[in-house]
């Protein structure tokens, strides 16, 4: 009878030890530099972590462009920073959709390009348009 508890202390040991030091990689997209065609930007970020399927933007607007949305929304902030979760669909990498079912807008990334879209669907109709192109976009294997 000692010889099982000793081996099953054993086993038990080794399996504690051996679920410690196992890793969880997953992939973080960083797009940086990213430039809009109708608004200006002193930074302008978006981090996608895949593994918790969330998408983080941060940014600063210039004087101008915060002037701008500032006369017609007084919520508006020269810097913030935005939450949306994301799934995969195909290739692509989509933010949760933002609207009414008859309405909404969604962003729209691939994997390792610096051109972020939005896709408007009104009634079942859909377009996909360029938003935004970045200078920089980088992937990262995370280890946790």
């Amino acid at each position: 009878m000692n010889k099982s508890k000793l081996s099953i202390k054993i086993f038990l040991i080794i399996f504690f030890l051996l679920s410690f030091s196992t890793s969880v990689f997953s992939k973080i997209m960083i797009l940086t530099g990213c430039k809009n065609p109708k608004d200006s930007f002193i930074k302008n970020e978006y981090i996608l972590d895949l593994k918790n399927s969330l998408m983080k933007r941060n940014y600063v607007f210039d004087n101008k462009t915060y002037k701008k949305y500032r006369k017609t929304d007084l919520s508006v902030k020269k810097e913030n920073s935005i939450e949306r979760f994301i799934y995969r669909d195909k290739n692509f990498i989509l933010t949760d959709k933002i609207g009414y079912p008859q309405f909404f807008t969604q962003l729209v990334f691939v994997e390792n390009s610096p051109i972020i879209q939005i896709k408007t669907v009104i009634n079942n109709e859909s377009g996909i348009s360029d938003m935004s192109t970045c200078k920089k976009v980088e992937l990262f294997d995370k280890e946790s």
